[in-house]
């Protein structure tokens, strides 16, 4: 073989290396990339479900004050049960237009 055409297999021969080396390592970056934005969406899809779990604890806990108190449970307990105490009565009135 001669020295010019040694050189050229030579310099190809690194050519293709460094070509698979930026290869290879363009595609760990594009896997971690792509796995920081999955998880990235899944993070928001967490944070959104805390501030829902967060609005519905509050909402409960106003629930479970209005229940502790006795004003706030006979309505909920005429309601939900129909029961009455003595000399109270439930009256159930129906809107113009319904269908019995």
């Amino acid at each position: 073989m001669s020295a010019p055409l040694a050189r050229l297999m030579g310099r190809i021969g690194v050519i293709a290396v460094v070509t698979a080396l930026v290869s290879l390592i363009g595609i760990q970056y594009a896997r971690v990339i792509g796995r920081d934005v999955a998880l990235a969406h899944d993070l928001r899809a967490a944070q959104r479900d805390v501030a829902a779990l967060k609005v519905k604890r509050a909402f409960q806990a106003r629930e479970i004050r209005r229940l502790s108190d006795p004003r706030g449970a006979v309505p909920e307990i005429h309601d939900r049960l129909h029961l009455v105490g003595d000399k109270e009565a439930i009256i159930y009135l129906k809107r113009s237009g319904e269908q019995p």
